[in-house]
């Protein structure tokens, strides 16, 4: 009989690395337009420094100010997996801190997101590791349990599965289910290639902006020639 709610999942699918690193150096925002604004976390959840964050979703479903569940994570997350944490968005206690992120480090995970809090903040800020947080508080974490490991959790406001592909930097994060990450990054890459030729025409003063003014009288914006009275 499954035991839900306190269970461990111990193998999942990973997408190619190939297919992984080529989201490496994309802004969030330029994946997030190619996807139609969706898939992006919660403005809550904020990186604490600013390396940038890659990798497959190495997913942990947390009880309320309990950590037993992501210590067996870290554990068991492969070198370059980015541990996902759900805890239900619960900032009264903070479910890790400076010991357990030197240890992720030390284990080469490519990150950590938390949908809650975490603490030596001080700490975290310094690390080269990319680390994601809904808050910040003192007040430490219990071992209890129960919770799950690699089934799908809610973080941000997304459900993430284990093997999705977490994309990350000082704008915030996206999810990209690995089935539709291949078009995903070409038209990602296709839009970061349109955004420098932008900036190129703004340094050579050519761009063209007349598309606004269409736009306007398109949308019936009136125009008045005089001063508002």
């Amino acid at each position: 009989m499954s035991n839900v709610g306190f269970r461990i999942f111990t193998k999942i699918h990973r997408p190619s690395k190939e297919l992984v690193d080529g989201f490496k150096g994309l802004p969030v925002a330029n994946i997030a337009d190619e996807m139609n604004r969706f898939s992006c976390m919660d403005a809550r959840i904020k990186p604490l420094n600013s390396t940038p964050l890659l990798g497959p979703a190495f997913t942990v479903k947390a009880r309320s100010a309990d950590n037993l569940m992501f210590h067996k994570a870290l554990e068991m997350a492969q070198p370059g997996d980015v541990i996902v944490v759900d805890v239900q968005g619960d900032i009264v206690n903070s479910i890790t801190g400076d010991i357990m992120m030197t240890e992720a480090r030390k284990k080469g995970i490519a990150g950590i997101v938390i949908d809650g809090a975490v603490r030596d903040s001080d700490s975290l800020r310094k690390m080269d590791m990319p680390i994601y947080a809904a808050g910040v508080t003192p007040k430490g974490p219990y071992k209890d349990g129960p919770g799950e490991i690699n089934v799908p959790v809610c973080c941000g406001g997304l459900v993430v599965n284990p093997g999705d592909i977490v994309v990350g930097d000082g704008d915030g994060i996206v999810i990209i289910n690995p089935n539709d990450a291949p078009v995903v990054l070409e038209k990602a890459k296709s839009k970061q290639a349109k955004e420098q030729a932008i900036f190129k025409a703004i340094e050579e003063g050519t761009r063209d902006k007349s598309w606004v003014d269409k736009e306007l009288k398109v949308r019936g914006c009136e125009i008045i020639d005089d001063y508002y009275k």
